[in-house]
């Protein structure tokens, strides 16, 4: 395995004098998220996330950070801080502990909660320490404060770690919501505080940079939401993150004033709401839940599902019910609201899922034509705010693509960063902080670690190269028999092909060749059935290549008779 930046080496021993930040993920992609802190030798890790598969990627269920860098480590591991509890920040906590499940999570009362249910499906009981905002808690060389931030779920948190190398502030995923769901608003005064007392590091969400102004208040989806639901002749089915709850509250809230009943949708989406029911997060009027079985008995007027599967996802509910494969089907006169926005790479599997649900008769509402989701993301009038307020030494900015990274350090430069304090990096690579300077100092290896069903990190590139291979071009397989003391070929070549779209009798063409360069091989000399079977491909390869401009996988075996 490699990195991205060979050319900076490995990063020195680290002084006593230093601290050492390094993104596992999240950097140059939205997901993933996972940085580790290292100080006198003690690690701390903030967040543990997912990224979700792309087309490119089939097959694949999830994609991890690689824990590489820190596998030999683990005793080391002060706790795992969780800033909130979404897939893409708890999502890889599970295989984590795997590996070490006495490493002590760290999160509000709502995120720890989501990720013990989680945990528990895992079969992994977890040591955990419940922190609220305005707390500050110390592990190891690491004093952390908690600071209350606004996102697109409750409970989410900033984080300032202080060690004797300085204080680094990591925003986590935030905005600036001055009308916030559940009135917690970003606490701006405690950015300003630790500003003022120094801010070394400042660590900021990039993800809508690009974007001018300020982010759309939740409260301005209601209306849009009431129109939609009120005017709907039958079934609405609403898609949304399966942790979203501000959103299921306010769709609760609309349903039920539309006189509605509402049933959540998949596993993932009734585990989550139960737990914020549950914990108060979540408020829902008596006799307003029905469990989905009760949905066939409902009118379809006075019904709203509430389900998984607004990214595209090929075995959640909507992608299901898209496909005719769930209980549930849509029809004409149904609504299907998808309540996110897209993560980039989603996009063609959501526009399938659309032309799905619009050829059966659903009108389907969605960010592109209607006001169904803002972005829990600070947008750039937010984030120049933000570096007024905290007035930081040096800048790093994290989540988001190169674009999103690239734009959020030239708003802090705008707002008189140096921009040599401001820091661009991937994952994997090293970033010292030392003396109020914070410098990138070299690399470490940090790849994508693939779940496919049960297998965890054995999908390699070279075996998604050949599954794009076979969606993309096809399948040849190549039989045939040699006798190496006759030198002759006596079986075969026999071909058959696979997603190649055209007859087997096509390859009458190219067997003479096959059997012209095997006995050719023979008479050379050549034994190994090995070597005699890559002479196929190559022929073969060579031959599909210059007449039917394909590329695809091709299977020789030659058995030796």
């Amino acid at each position: 395995m490699t990195h991205a930046h060979p050319e900076l080496g490995l990063p020195p021993v680290l002084t006593d004098d230093t601290v050492r930040i390094v993104a596992l993920g999240g950097l140059g992609e939205i997901g993933r998220n996972m940085t580790v802190l290292e100080h006198r030798g003690r690690l701390l890790i903030v967040d543990c996330g997912v990224l979700f598969p792309e087309d490119s990627q089939p097959g694949i269920d999830l994609i991890l950070p690689d824990f590489d860098y820190i596998r030999d480590r683990l005793n080391d591991v002060e706790a795992i801080i969780l800033t909130h509890g979404h897939e893409d920040h708890i999502g890889a906590v599970p295989y984590l502990l795997r590996e070490k499940a006495d490493i002590p999570l760290v999160g509000s009362q709502l995120t720890l909660a989501f990720i013990e249910a989680k945990l528990k499906e895992h079969r992994i009981k977890p040591y955990s320490l419940t922190v609220k905002e305005g707390m500050t808690e110390t592990f190891g060389p690491f004093d952390v404060e908690f600071v209350a931030v606004n996102h697109s779920i409750p409970d989410a948190l900033a984080v300032a770690v202080t060690t004797s190398a300085g204080t680094v502030l990591m925003t986590g995923d935030f905005k600036m919501d001055q009308l916030p769901l559940d009135g917690r608003t970003t606490d701006l005064n405690a950015f300003g505080r630790l500003g003022d007392k120094g801010v070394d590091l400042f660590m900021v969400d990039s993800t809508n940079a690009e974007v001018p102004g300020f982010v759309t208040s939740e409260r301005d989806i209601v209306p849009v939401l009431d129109r939609v639901i009120g005017a709907a002749s039958g079934r609405v089915i609403v898609a949304s993150f399966a942790s979203h709850v501000h959103r299921v509250q306010q769709i609760i809230d609309v349903a039920t004033k539309n006189n509605r009943k509402v049933a959540f949708i998949g596993r993932s989406m009734v585990r989550n709401m139960g737990v914020a029911k549950d914990l108060g997060y979540l408020t829902i009027p008596d006799d307003v839940l029905i469990s989905p079985d009760a949905i066939s008995e409902m009118p379809d007027d006075r019904a709203v599902l509430i389900c998984t599967g607004s990214q595209g996802e090929p075995m959640a509910a909507l992608a299901r019910i898209a496909n005719r494969d769930h209980a549930i089907t849509v029809g004409e006169g149904d609504t299907v609201i998808l309540a996110s926005s897209l993560i980039p790479g989603n996009e063609n599997a959501v526009n399938r899922i659309i032309n799905e649900l619009t050829r059966f008769g659903a009108h389907v509402v969605h960010k592109g034509n209607a006001l169904v989701h803002v972005s829990g993301h600070a947008a750039a009038g937010e984030l120049l705010y933000c570096y007024n307020i905290v007035k930081p030494k040096n800048v790093m900015p994290i989540h988001g693509e190169w674009r999103h990274l690239r734009a959020n350090a030239a708003l802090a430069i705008k707002t008189g960063v140096p921009a040599q304090n401001v820091i661009l990096a991937e994952d994997g690579v090293v970033v010292d902080l030392r003396n109020g300077q914070a410098r990138i100092v070299g690399a470490v290896p940090c790849g994508f670690v693939y779940v496919d069903g049960s297998s965890v990190g054995e999908v390699t590139e070279t075996l998604l190269k050949d599954r794009r291979t076979l969606g993309e071009e096809g399948f040849i397989s190549v039989v045939t028999a040699v006798d190496l003391v006759l030198q002759k070929v006596i079986a075969g070549p026999e071909i058959h092909a696979r997603g190649f779209g055209e007859d087997d009798s096509i390859f009458n063409e190219v067997m003479p060749k096959v059997q012209q360069t095997l006995e050719k091989a023979l008479a050379d000399g050549v034994t190994d059935t090995h070597q005699l079977a890559q002479l196929v491909r190559r022929v073969v390869g060579k031959w599909v290549g210059e007449k039917h401009r394909r590329r695809p996988m091709i299977v020789p075996v030659v058995i030796e008779g």
